[in-house]
């Protein structure tokens, strides 16, 4: 009897040092040092440039892992020009009024040689679909004295059309190219 405590005991600590070492330090995106920004070509001759300028998120990094999640408000697009700000949430592209928001959540973070390897599901104008992309960065940092940051950056691609908003493609690229630099806070 008691070598079976004994090895419950040993396998209990196995299982609190599993679980402490999987848990990762938690973070809050710090919106006014994080950006959401991309382009998209225009006839094929010029590019058209935008941001987002509300978003939120929360994410965990741990030594094997960690999760991210990330909210952006569709209606905070911004490409400097009110009349096409208005036309991009109308319903012929993101209809902000129905799909109010952009999320990320992620399903598998890796570490790799370039970065953290991050797949999830990319909610947007009502579809989920997968991505992976890689994510730099990770440097800690205390701003101001005492408030414990880090930060990550990422460059993809995506096709607009995967995600039903193929009105005007032709004119308008279908691939758009965004740049996400995030820091987070320390909770």
């Amino acid at each position: 009897m008691r070598r079976q405590h004994y090895g419950l005991a040993i396998a209990l600590v196995f299982l609190g040092l599993t679980i402490t070492a999987v848990r990762g330090d938690d973070y809050s995106v710090d919106a006014v040092h994080s950006s959401a920004t991309f382009k998209i070509g225009h006839l094929g001759i010029s590019w058209i440039h935008g941001r987002f300028n509300d978003l939120s998120g929360n994410f965990s990094v741990a030594d094997k892992g960690g999760s991210f999640n990330f909210t952006v408000k569709a209606d905070s697009i911004d490409t400097g020009v009110a009349k096409r700000d208005a036309h991009l949430k109308s319903p012929d592209f993101f209809n902000v009024k129905q799909f109010p928001t952009i999320t990320f959540k992620s399903t598998s973070v890796k570490a790799g040689e370039r970065g953290l390897a991050v797949t999830g599901d990319l909610t947007m104008h009502g579809v989920t679909k997968s991505i992976s992309f890689t994510l730099k960065g990770g440097k800690t940092a205390q701003f101001p004295p005492g408030v414990n940051r880090t930060g990550y950056t990422t460059d993809l691609t995506l096709k607009r059309s995967d995600f039903g908003m193929d009105r005007l493609v032709g004119p308008v690229g279908d691939e758009v190219l965004i740049s996400f630099s995030f820091e987070g806070v320390k909770k």
